[in-house]
């Protein structure tokens, strides 16, 4: 049998757009189950973005701390947000996300990997990059990160944070978890 002859395990009967801004769309779609059930589902689409790891020669890993009006606390995380059109190449996205939050350039750039950001809710991912020879410019944060703070922090202070709940942001988690695993961190 083909793939083409398998039958999905959900089958969409229709889909109609609930919500939409400049940064999102959010549809509910209409469903039948492999058993011939049906349903809803309600989908976020959202544009990918990218995070950044920046790794300073001394083995500091550069943080961002900003307000995250969602769950409305101060955060810190690794860089991270979108920029251009979508179909922007994420190299280019790193790039100008690092810069514009932190006001450093990086020599050097390894993709690690792409994961999806809740897949049981939403349409998005993040490509993961590893960011060194560091160079300190002028950060150029935008509106929305103008309270945003930047620090250096030592791996073993970093892990310390994680494991204490300091840092609580599933991303962060998550792509120091594919660094360590690939041994690039």
């Amino acid at each position: 049998m083909a793939l083409r002859d398998v039958k999905p395990d959900i089958e969409t009967l229709a889909s109609r757009e609930v919500y939409r801004n400049a940064w999102m769309t959010v549809r509910e779609d209409q469903v039948r189950r492999r058993d011939g059930s049906t349903g809803i589902y309600g989908v976020v689409e959202k544009v990918d973005f990218v995070t950044v790891v920046p790794v300073h020669a001394d083995g500091s890993i550069q943080l961002v701390q900003q307000f995250r009006y969602p769950v409305g606390a101060r955060h810190w995380e690794f860089v991270q947000g979108m920029w251009g059109p979508p179909g922007t190449d994420p190299i280019e996205a790193a790039r100008h996300e690092l810069l514009e939050e932190t006001g450093l350039a990086a020599a050097g750039w390894t993709h690690a990997g792409f994961l999806n950001l809740a897949q049981g809710t939403m349409r998005q991912g993040y490509d993961i990059f590893l960011a060194t020879g560091l160079t300190q410019g002028a950060a150029m944060p935008e509106v929305e990160e103008q309270d945003l703070i930047t620090r250096a922090v030592p791996l073993a202070e970093f892990e310390a944070m994680l494991r204490d709940g300091t840092i609580l942001d599933a991303t962060t988690m998550a792509t120091f978890g594919l660094l360590r695993l690939k041994g690039l961190i």
